[in-house]
């Protein structure tokens, strides 16, 4: 892995091994850091080898302390942006970030701009398996409460913040 490469890695709340995936550092804004996945970039999946190739280019945003993620996809992807409600993200060295995902994922869709939350089932069933504490629950809760609300009104950093982003990795 070179000097501008990250590996995320994203765990469930008992420390299990969740999604986990290379990028490459794109820079850093006021809305945090950003990295970026060419198409075909690899996605495992726990301790199983590859799930599956990007067939676009994609970008993700780690904010400073909040409790989310942000992933934006290019066309052809359905989904223009997807949130994850996650602890925040740490950064263990320069090359490797971590977070748990709190289940909770607030998501645009492209045609036509609807948003939603998704796996608010997982996150009711998970609240009992993990046993989150109440202060997570109310963290995960209000975030993609903030999300859908941001996502909604087109805010940045989801409004048009995202294609410098998308470009840069396009670029590479």
């Amino acid at each position: 892995m070179d000097a501008a490469e990250v590996l995320v890695s994203v765990r469930k709340y008992d420390g299990s091994l969740h999604w986990h995936h290379s990028m490459a550092r794109l820079g850093e804004d006021e809305y945090g850091v950003w990295l970026g996945a060419p198409v075909g970039t690899v996605y495992s999946k726990g301790v199983e080898g590859p799930v599956y190739a990007t067939r676009e280019a994609r970008v993700m945003l780690f904010p400073r302390d909040a409790w989310w993620t942000a992933l934006f996809q290019a066309a052809p992807a359905r989904l223009d942006v997807y949130c994850d409600v996650t602890t925040p993200p740490r950064w263990l060295h320069p090359g490797e970030v971590t977070m748990i995902d709190l289940d909770l994922d607030v998501c645009r869709l492209r045609d036509g701009g609807s948003v939603f939350v998704d796996d608010e089932d997982e996150f009711t069933e998970h609240q009992v398996r993990y046993s989150y504490p109440s202060d997570v629950i109310a963290r995960a809760t209000s975030s993609a409460d903030l999300l859908k609300a941001a996502l909604t009104a087109n805010a940045e950093p989801f409004a048009g913040r995202r294609q410098f982003w998308l470009a840069e990795i396009s670029s590479r």
